[in-house]
């Protein structure tokens, strides 16, 4: 489906419609494609990252901290090294 910026914003209930459906929908601007809208199962589609090589590679490092501990020291300010 082709909509220009008119069409987006007079008839947005028949574009979520065909959203619903699974319809890509190009938006052109003056006759020449800008942008497309795909329906967010589409862009759901990433690999999972928990099945990547380095998820959880520090498992077994019994010197790192927790999470919040980690963050925390990587949010706090860099004034006491000077």
């Amino acid at each position: 489906m082709e909509v220009n910026a008119v069409d987006l914003r007079r008839s947005t209930g028949k574009i979520l419609k065909a959203l619903k459906g699974r319809e890509r929908i190009t938006l052109s601007r003056r006759g020449k494609p800008v942008g497309r809208i795909v329906p967010i199962e589409e862009e759901a589609g990433a690999a999972d990252l928990t099945a990547h090589p380095a998820f959880g590679m520090w498992k077994s490092d019994e010197s790192q901290k927790s999470v919040p501990e980690t963050v925390r020291d990587l949010r706090r300010g860099r004034f006491h090294d000077l």
